[in-house]
């Protein structure tokens, strides 16, 4: 195997209540295989799966790992995939959390938010929350590193974290057809056509673009005289 199958290689098992890895998250995972964006730093993770991205962060170098999930079992399927492809001797810290809902700060944030089955009216709410709220997790001149479909309109995301003090950049794209599931959601297939650009059609078939999206914290200071907790 070459070097990036071997980063790529590993034994993940998941009950019938577990996320195995998607499309989205596979492309994640060969971005994060391909560039060096976590070596030396603390990353928090934000839903951790089967811990197939964990596990990468690990082999990447990053300095340390928290992870998250939002239940107890979910969590505990991600730390058993960890330390069986990487050791018991590698510390982590596997919290449950919702979301940006956790303590501390990191050097860069990663995940894979959830958008058709996001379980919200507002589909790209986790991707909005990440964009607006992202910041409270991270350190000075911290980053993000996310995949998100052609669907959940990438322009508008990349506006958006210029908005909020990132200097933003689709690092790596790929195409592949729709799940299935998306055809079994009306409304979302409806909501989807007022996506310029978010799919395109080739031979009969619907293709959707992945996109890995990198953004940095802009140096930056409230004036003297915001609006801010005691004033």
């Amino acid at each position: 195997m070459t070097h990036l199958d071997d980063l790529l290689a590993m034994d993940l098992q998941a009950g019938e209540d577990d996320w195995t890895p998607t499309p989205h998250g596979q492309w994640l995972a060969a971005v994060l295989v391909e560039h060096d964006f976590v070596s030396g730093k603390d990353v928090l993770e934000l839903g951790a799966g089967v811990a197939n991205h964990t596990i990468l962060l690990h082999r990447r170098g990053a300095r340390s790992i928290t992870a998250t999930e939002i239940t107890p079992g979910l969590l505990e399927t991600a730390g058993a995939n960890f330390r069986r492809n990487v050791g018991d001797d590698v510390e982590i810290d596997l919290r449950v959390a919702d979301w940006l809902s956790t303590d501390g700060t990191f050097d860069i944030v990663v995940t894979n938010p959830p958008f058709c089955q996001s379980g919200k009216q507002n589909r790209r709410y986790f991707l909005d929350s990440l964009i607006l709220d992202g910041h409270k997790r991270l350190r000075p001149e911290g980053e993000l590193l996310f995949v998100q479909s052609s669907m959940a309109d990438v322009p508008r995301t990349l506006r958006r974290l210029d908005q909020n003090g990132y200097d933003a950049r689709v690092v790596d794209s790929t195409s592949g057809p729709f799940r299935d599931y998306y055809f079994e959601d009306a409304a979302f297939m409806e909501e989807i056509e007022g996506v310029e650009g978010g799919y395109e059609e080739r031979g009969g078939v619907k293709y959707e673009t992945l996109s890995v999206i990198h953004a940095k914290l802009r140096p930056w200071a409230p004036h003297a005289n915001a609006h801010l907790p005691g004033r």
